[in-house]
């Protein structure tokens, strides 16, 4: 009775998101505001419908109501409470409920603001952000029902439906499959809500963008009243990738974070879009240029986004991460190919007022080497894709499946990615309208002779490997020119307002928040990148299997096997076996005990392995339990990782967010005009 009664709020949920499309078109048409207030009221109500909705599914899966179809594919009577409430989001039909309801809650968040300067774009607003919520609510109504209920026939098929069929009666299985042990980390438990987070968010800025277009308001009006949506999803987004990183390194056993998996790649590719779009829109906001190539941008980022969910939903490609099989792969294609080409179209029909309001007048000026830096990402985008679409195209043409590994990415990336860093070390010292070879040579002199200093003394103590001593050079050309700049905006307020240094850094970073919270950004990515340079290029491994007493030795470590136990928790319905090694260091101090252990869960007959690690800023220890062999006091399988550097990446990972807050961080006054000049008069800096 519940499931049904919730199955009917969804279905209304979804009449009332196609009432607001309608609503908003005719009273945008006939010019009626009632009846696009009545559209944004009807927005703004599927949010407790799809609250109400999500409710009931979680009661269901709390409660064991394995008479429903998804409950009993994801949860099982062994699995903790809290397990149990983000199963909801652990299978197909949960997961895309779950994007709906971020959309109504976000959508719901855009029409709550003030509108009286951009009453124009409220319609479109909702006809864009609605469309979007219509199209995943329609998902769950007609093909993934998450409230579908089992039955059995009479002549004993079990099956489920959304309505009872004749002649058959409700079946209730005694427990449930339980959820796939990969999925009950935790950082699988907080790793889909922050890629979610990062997808929904991204809507908002395209659904302003397309009623700019729409309206044909096409100034940077949109793009000022997005900003924070758009930092706010780079944020949710990157954090997502992180932890999915993080996720992998943790469960995965390779030894790894990234695998250039294909459902990876499918949430890392609206990433390199978005990260392109906020940097472009501050050329756009500053010079009044690349006004198409924004929109573009933006039009990209969404329906990559939805290219992202419809890879991880539709399993139509081999993935660790496919946890879905579903037949609604064709309507995510053409939900994407009619929203790609009805944007582009609009694009082309503003095509004029579009047009830049100035020119570019200098290839060393800071918007000559943003729209570089927007060219690399869209290579790099364009390698991803291509990686990504090939299986497909082979399997289609061919009727072979192949598959893209990560050689070939790294390979074709690996370059784009140096130039990258390249152009983080020179533009930040570069100027709006114009730059020259002099002013940048003489700016950027100081950080890169210390730069060079820096790589030399790692090349006698650290390594000799020219890739990694080049990759060390600009990572820390970036650092320093950062560094560099930071310190100019200190001095300079210090010696104008007297202020202390802690003052100044405070009172700077808070007068623009925007600027310096970007630097903080890069200084993570920095960090970060120490951390995969480290891992990438430094990595070793060794595998062997020993006796209880015995040792493996790698890269200047010792790993001492000394006892195995194994045993069975019954109300976890696991079974655990653990293994104790000891860490010496190459002067056979004991550095510390290591757990690593294989865990077999009983309700999904699924295992897991979790490596014993131990960490240090230097390196870590990465000790796993080999599954495909016998374990026992007498002979037991390890395979031993050394990973230099890899908690940089983590660190990094922390600055990232404190960073992205830092700008995304809303101004007193977030109505404020942008002056634009072109002039550099009353500069104080080469990157203000």
């Amino acid at each position: 009775m519940i499931a049904d009664f919730g199955y009917g709020v969804l279905f209304v949920s979804f009449l009332v998101a196609v009432y607001s499309v309608f609503a908003a078109i005719y009273g945008e048409f006939k010019k009626l505001p009632g009846m696009v207030e009545s559209a944004r009221r009807a927005m703004l109500l599927t949010w407790p419908l799809l609250t109400l909705t999500a409710g009931i599914l979680i009661y269901l899966l709390v409660n064991d109501h394995y008479e429903v179809q998804f409950v009993y594919e994801v949860t099982s009577r062994a699995m903790p409470t809290y397990l149990k409430v983000t199963a909801w989001w652990g299978g197909q039909a949960g997961s895309l409920l779950f994007w709906s309801w971020l959309m109504s809650a976000f959508a719901s968040l855009a029409t709550l603001r003030k509108w009286d300067r951009d009453r124009e774009f409220l319609p479109w607003v909702i006809v864009v952000a609605c469309v979007t919520l219509a199209f995943f609510v329609g998902m769950n109504v007609f093909y993934e029902n998450p409230f579908a209920q089992l039955y059995q026939t009479f002549d004993g098929t079990i099956a489920p439906h959304t309505f009872q069929p004749a002649n058959s009666i409700l079946f209730t299985p005694q427990d449930g499959r339980g959820l796939n042990p990969l999925l009950r980390h935790p950082g699988m438990v907080i790793h889909p809500p922050m890629l979610y987070l990062g997808f929904v968010s991204f809507v908002i800025p395209y659904a302003f963008a397309m009623a700019a277009l729409i309206t044909g308001r096409t100034d940077d009006r949109w793009i000022r009243l997005t900003r924070r949506w758009t930092l706010w999803a780079w944020l949710f987004l990157s954090a997502g990738l992180v932890l999915g990183g993080r996720w992998a390194y943790d469960v995965l056993g390779w030894g790894g974070y990234w695998g250039w998996d294909p459902v990876e790649i499918a949430a890392f590719m609206p990433w390199l879009t978005g990260t392109a779009f906020l940097h472009s829109v501050m050329i756009q906001e500053k010079r009044g240029l690349f006004k198409h190539w924004n929109m573009l941008l933006i039009i990209l980022t969404y329906d990559l986004v939805i290219f992202g969910t419809f890879l991880t939903r539709s399993g139509v490609l081999s993935s660790v991460h496919a946890f879905a099989q579903s037949a609604i792969g064709p309507l995510f294609f053409a939900f994407i190919g009619i929203t790609l080409i009805t944007s582009v179209a609009l694009i082309f029909y503003r095509w004029e007022a579009l047009k830049s309001e100035t020119q570019m007048t200098s290839l060393l000026s800071r918007e000559a080497l943003f729209l570089f830096n927007n060219l690399l990402f869209m290579s790099i985008l364009v390698v991803c894709f291509w990686g990504v679409i090939y299986p497909l195209i082979s399997e289609l043409f061919t009727g072979q499946k192949v598959t893209v590994g990560p050689p070939f990415y790294e390979k074709a990336t690996g370059p784009l990615w140096a130039t990258l860093l390249l152009l983080m070390g020179i533009a930040p010292l570069s100027a709006w309208g114009h730059s020259t070879v002099k002013t940048l040579g003489r700016a950027i002199w100081k950080p890169a002779a210390a730069a060079l200093a820096i790589t030399v003394v790692l090349y006698f103590t650290y390594t000799t490997i020219p890739i990694a001593l080049l990759s060390f050079f600009l990572v820390a050309l970036v650092i320093l020119v950062t560094l560099y700049e930071y310190g100019r905006g200190v001095n300079a307020r210090r010696k104008a307002q007297g202020e202390d240094i802690f003052t100044a850094i405070w009172n700077l970073t808070g007068r623009n928040r925007r600027r310096y919270g970007g630097y903080i950004i890069h200084l993570s990515m920095m960090l970060m990148a120490i951390g995969i340079l480290g891992i990438e290029i430094f990595q070793v491994e060794t595998q062997g299997t020993i006796a209880a007493g015995d040792s493996l030795q790698l890269s200047g470590y010792t790993i001492k096997y000394t006892e195995v136990a194994s045993w069975d928790d019954a109300p976890k319905g696991v079974n655990f076996t653990r293994a104790t090694v000891e860490i010496y260091d190459k002067n056979g101090k004991l550095l510390g005990d290591l757990h690593p252990r294989k865990d077999f869960y009983f309700d999904s007959q699924q295992p897991m392995t979790i490596p014993g690690q131990l960490a240090s800023l230097k390196d870590e220890v990465y000790v796993l339990l080999v599954d495909w062999e016998p374990i026992d006091q007498a002979g037991t399988t390890f395979k031993v990782f050394v990973n230099p550097l890899i908690n940089w990446l983590w660190m990094g990972s922390f600055l990232f967010i404190i960073g992205t807050i830092i700008a995304a961080w809303p101004d007193k006054d977030p109505e404020r005009v942008t002056v634009r000049t072109n002039k550099r008069a009353h500069q104080p800096s080469a990157a203000d």
